[in-house]
């Protein structure tokens, strides 16, 4: 018969819902600094709740079972649930639990929301949100933008529109397109748009990674950047409006056709 010790070790192995990560199955917390193992496990965490392995309500696993599954200490899972508190991602209450709260209250203007979001499996709905966000703020800003700009931040949005027609690899491009539109918003003036815009750049920098990989006409898209920095340039906010208008057109475009 065989032995019953070890009938149940293997019994409690089979009920971990979800096999840890190589980088936390050997991962000794006396080894790394504290923030760095709280951190990673949020990260962790945060991912799988906002994929869908933890819905909206569910309880999720205890300090003990966290701390068994990652091989970390309970104090790293504590911290680490702290920061998915804050970011609005989970509440908690002593006797019950943590559990996930309801997708209408995360944080999705959070850094680290923003980049699980963007990888979980529903891109398509990612992707819409992003552009509406972006039909909503972008023309205005560009036109206030031909308005307002300095040298200097005409500098910045053309030095990065330059760059994106120079660059030789996805990354580049896609980073010079995201500094683009952020060096916009700066220009606009608008106090509430510039750290508005530092939050969504980890959208952006998921959205352009996509719409440039799906992109075949690149020199279509790149005259769509040149014709608006052109018009900020020569402080023309209407035709800077405008040209927005176009450059989000055919970024819908490319999306739709994707989805098709």
């Amino acid at each position: 018969m065989p032995d019953d010790g070890k009938s149940r070790k293997r019994a409690a192995k089979a009920e971990v819902p979800v096999r840890p990560p190589a980088a936390f199955r050997r991962a000794d917390a006396a080894h790394f600094p504290g923030s760095s193992v709280h951190a990673s496990l949020a990260s962790e965490i945060g991912l799988r709740i906002v994929r869908g392995d933890y819905p909206p309500g569910a309880i999720l696993p205890n300090e003990a079972k966290w701390s068994e599954t990652f091989n970390v200490s309970r104090s790293a899972v504590r911290e680490a649930i702290k920061m998915l508190m804050a970011k609005s991602l989970l509440a908690s209450r002593p006797k019950i639990g943590s559990w996930v709260e309801p997708k209408e209250r995360w944080n999705l203007l959070d850094r680290d929301v923003l980049a699980w979001y963007a990888t979980a499996p529903d891109r398509e709905a990612f992707l819409r949100t992003v552009q509406e966000f972006r039909h909503i703020i972008e023309p205005e800003a560009s036109a206030f933008a031909a308005i307002r700009r300095s040298e200097e931040q005409m500098g910045e949005i053309s030095q990065a529109c330059r760059e994106m027609g120079d660059a030789t690899n996805l990354q580049e491009r896609t980073r010079a397109d995201t500094r683009f539109h952020l060096a916009i918003l700066r220009a606009s003036g608008n106090d509430l748009l510039v750290p508005l815009g530092v939050l969504i750049e980890s959208a952006l920098d998921h959205l352009f990674v996509f719409v440039t990989r799906e992109t075949s006409d690149q020199r279509r898209a790149q005259a769509l950047h040149e014709a608006i920095e052109k018009n900020i340039r020569l402080r023309r906010p209407g035709a800077a409006r405008n040209a927005v208008h176009r450059l989000l057109a055919n970024t819908d475009d490319v999306i739709g056709r994707s989805r098709r």
